[in-house]
């Protein structure tokens, strides 16, 4: 009786326990099945603390962590778009989404580089074609009446006017843009939050790692980076030339979101990134290596220089403070990533990768020169 009277109180159907959906109450299911002659209150017993076991059903609620959701972490941030409506869950295996975006970072940079190469061993063997090319037309140029007021000509004129390095970062400002007329799109933001912000946390983690480098949603982050690397083309172009600077920027942008990647991984902040600064920051790194006596000046503050080599100190270490002390205005892992990639690669970089081209470049021209080898047949 003791035994009884313990699991009807401990176990028995109660306020907080309740029946299953559609079924019985405990009692009502003792009463139809009726007191049994051969086991007698042991099996009123069993039945009781079978029914007692049924739980009423709980809400399932997404796991948080201790951060908060990234949406929470990140709306103080006005350079990223509202992502109130995504959702993004820590990863219970995290170390295991770094393995895709590792192996495209290698793959993507070496195809980078690969393909610069190419392009600059073809665009040689243009230069020789437009030389004579450029003679010719300059000579019809003579002989052909000229319009006045031509807005073409005046295109060409403005295009011919900027250096090797505007002319280059045009093409890149230009998708800039592009992308960011497509964020004012309002059909649109599902597809640029899933494919043009970075994130471990994203189901899309490899082409965001790319796309995300070209993306802005406010106005003046976009000025601000355009504007860095409008002032550092001449400089950098100079250093690298055109096809090694493509390389490097378009690879710049996938090695820092891929560190971006890892710091949110070993921190738990999965909040999204976008935006061309670690790419910039990649640029304005090599260019003061390269040159750290040269002056620079704050946009807003002309009066006040400072060299090159102080700016480039001064620059890592706020970013490393940043990323140790959590700050979220700003992706600093990512800035420092590239930081770090822009001095390696005027450092060491260049030598170990550009300078060992030439291999590739042959057998693209012993590909070009013999073409595709035919397959002997009997005649």
């Amino acid at each position: 009786m003791a035994w009884r009277g313990l699991a009807q109180r401990g176990w028995g159907c109660g306020q907080a326990w309740a029946p299953p959906a559609g079924g019985r109450s405990c009692e009502e299911l003792t009463a139809a099945l009726g007191q049994p002659r051969l086991l007698g209150r042991r099996f009123n017993v069993f039945i009781q603390q079978k029914c007692g076991f049924r739980k009423a059903p709980r809400k399932v609620e997404p796991r948080r962590s201790d951060t908060g959701t990234s949406s929470e972490a990140y709306k103080r941030s006005a350079l990223i778009p509202p992502v109130e409506e995504t959702a993004f869950y820590p990863s219970p295996y995290p170390i295991r989404t770094l393995v895709k975006p590792l192996f495209f970072t290698v793959g993507f940079t070496g195809c980078a580089f690969g393909s610069a190469a190419i392009w600059q061993y073809e665009s040689l063997k243009s230069r020789v074609q437009s030389y004579f090319d450029g003679i010719k037309a300059d000579w019809l140029d003579s002989i052909r009446p000229q319009k006045e007021g031509d807005f073409r000509k005046e295109i060409n004129k403005w295009w011919n006017n900027l250096s090797d390095g505007q002319r280059t970062v045009t093409g890149i400002i230009a998708a800039n843009v592009f992308v960011f007329c497509l964020w004012r799109v309002p059909s649109l933001q599902r597809t640029m939050i899933r494919y043009f912000t970075s994130s471990p946390a994203s189901k899309v983690l490899c082409s965001p790692m790319l796309l995300s480098t070209f993306s802005h949603f406010s106005l003046f982050h976009m000025a601000a980076n355009m504007y860095v690397l409008w002032s550092f083309s001449s400089s950098i172009v100079n250093i690298l030339g055109q096809e090694q600077f493509m390389a490097v920027y378009l690879s710049a942008g996938v090695i820092s979101n891929f560190v971006s990647y890892v710091c949110k991984v070993a921190t738990g902040r999965y909040g999204p990134s976008l935006g061309a600064s670690g790419a910039i920051m990649t640029v304005l790194a090599a260019v003061c290596t390269k040159i750290p006596e040269g002056r620079l000046a704050i946009i807003f503050l002309p009066m006040f220089t400072f060299t090159a080599g102080n700016a480039l100190k001064a620059i890592i270490a706020v970013d490393t403070a940043g990323m140790i002390l959590g700050w979220k205005f700003f992706d600093h892992a990512a800035h420092l990533g590239g930081a770090l990639f822009g001095i390696w690669y005027i450092t060491y970089g260049h030598e170990l990768i550009w300078k060992n081209r030439e291999p590739l470049v042959k057998i693209w021209h012993e590909m070009r020169t013999n073409g595709p080898k035919k397959g002997g047949g009997s005649k």
